[in-house]
């Protein structure tokens, strides 16, 4: 399955925040933002395998 999502971004002196907005609850962090990025795709991989069928249609 593929498919793209928004990933938001934010960084301040502790690090880089990300999440999906369209995913609820999918989040991540890194220290810098090439980690955080690669650490919220890993994050989507894992919260899309959760889902069922039917919430992988609705999305």
């Amino acid at each position: 399955m593929t498919g793209k999502v928004s990933v938001l971004i934010e960084q301040d002196e502790h690090g880089c925040y990300a999440w999906c907005p369209e995913l609820r609850g999918c989040q991540s962090q890194g220290n810098t933002v090439e980690e955080a990025l690669s650490n919220i795709r890993e994050a989507v991989e894992l919260f899309l395998e959760t889902l069922t069928d039917e919430e992988r249609t609705a999305a």
